[in-house]
């Protein structure tokens, strides 16, 4: 009895060694996807309808200082102090317009990404449990990967349909 107890605590260490470790470059998975490629495109033209709003408000700012500055001299002073609280007016609007932008640009980044990265958890996870892998680890946070180590990037990039 006291043989097949201590065979089996000699046994164990070799078990933690039989452990399946691999490592997934999940950008490279997210960024081979369709998805990905689409996300990139929407986002380009959202900005783009941000930045056309931001130029068209700048315009229109640049069109009422230039009236301003050539009626300056020739206004009462409570037209002239109407037109200047308008002009603060138009240049706080659009330094709220370009806070709202950039935080709705991110709002949707995330929101998109997020379902992008779960979509890419759960293949991990799939291809994980079809290989009998004991851990899977991001390889960009591993300081060191051994020739032990399984990369499943390729794996994890077919069961998606990335490139």
């Amino acid at each position: 009895m006291k043989k097949m107890i201590l065979a089996m605590l000699l046994a164990l260490p070799m078990a933690t060694f039989a452990q399946k470790i691999g490592h997934v470059n999940i950008d490279a998975v997210a960024q081979g996807m369709p998805e990905y490629a689409a996300l990139q495109t929407e986002m380009q033209n959202l900005q783009k309808q941000f930045q056309d709003e931001l130029q068209r408000k700048q315009s229109d700012i640049q069109t009422k200082a230039d009236a301003y500055e050539k009626e300056k001299a020739t206004l009462s002073e409570t037209l002239r102090t109407y037109r200047e609280n308008d002009l603060q007016k138009a240049y706080e609007d659009y330094q709220q317009f370009v806070q709202t932008s950039d935080q709705e640009l991110q709002k949707v980044y995330q929101e998109k990404m997020g379902v992008l990265q779960e979509k890419v958890m759960k293949a991990v996870e799939e291809v994980g449990a079809a290989g009998s892998f004991t851990y899977i680890l991001p390889a960009g946070a591993i300081a060191y990967i051994g020739a032990g180590a399984t990369d499943i990037t390729d794996q994890v990039k077919t069961k998606l349909g990335a490139k």
